[in-house]
């Protein structure tokens, strides 16, 4: 339709697409985050690096709106900072971190106060100071170890953890995707699991409870 959209809608979305990626093992999804961040950086981002609920060129009201409390749901505001937050983790893209820790800057005033109203900003300033971590899984698609590294990775609980995986580097068919996964190579032809906060990475593992060791996995009953 020709509604435009507003922040919540930017944030949410992508924070979905970085789910899609961390799930699927699709770049494109990565890619399409990066997108609506961009366009976040654009057109909702205030000098100051807080975020108006609406974009720079939608209808002129007579205060421009800005709300960070969180509900049941994130603000757009915090998820927009957690989307940003997870997409240079992602990426290594300091632009996006900056903009994250800025938009952040709220979490210091509220959170003390209110913290029942900003409950997901919260959870975003801990994976900040967190990291957060960055999980890079590298292995062929049809060994069932990697798929129990993917596995383990996902249901990590370290906050805010962000999870690449793919082929291993200099494979046929390896690509440029995920910036995780650049380098990481198998050890002793297993697949393998990488670690890293800020790119520099702990000793890479193969072993799925060393992971979740690292991760703070907690794993459902079977």
């Amino acid at each position: 339709g020709g509604n435009a959209g507003v922040l919540e809608d930017y944030g949410d979305v992508a924070e979905g697409f970085l789910a899609l990626a961390a799930v699927t093992g699709e770049g494109v999804w990565l890619e399409f985050a990066g997108i609506l961040l961009d366009l976040v950086l654009d057109r909702f981002t205030a000098e100051d690096g807080s975020l108006y609920d609406t974009a720079h060129d939608a209808e002129q009201l007579i205060r421009r709106p800005q709300d960070p409390t969180d509900t049941a749901a994130p603000s757009g505001w915090t998820a927009a900072a957690g989307a940003l937050l997870s997409y240079a983790a992602h990426t290594g893209s300091e632009a996006h971190r900056t903009a994250a820790e800025r938009a952040l800057g709220v979490v210091h005033a509220l959170g003390p106060r209110v913290p029942r109203f900003i409950g997901h900003g919260l959870a975003v300033a801990e994976a900040l100071l967190d990291g957060p971590r960055e999980v890079a899984v590298v292995g062929h698609p049809d060994d069932p170890a990697r798929a129990e590294l993917h596995r383990t990775a996902l249901l990590g609980t370290a906050p805010g953890a962000v999870v690449a995986v793919g082929l291993p580097y200099g494979a046929e068919g390896s690509g440029d995707e995920f910036p995780l996964l650049a380098e990481r190579t198998l050890v002793h032809d297993r697949p393998t699991a990488y670690v890293c906060r800020h790119f520099v990475c702990s000793r890479p593992t193969a072993d799925p409870v060393e992971l979740g060791e690292q991760l703070g996995t907690v794993r459902p009953p079977i």
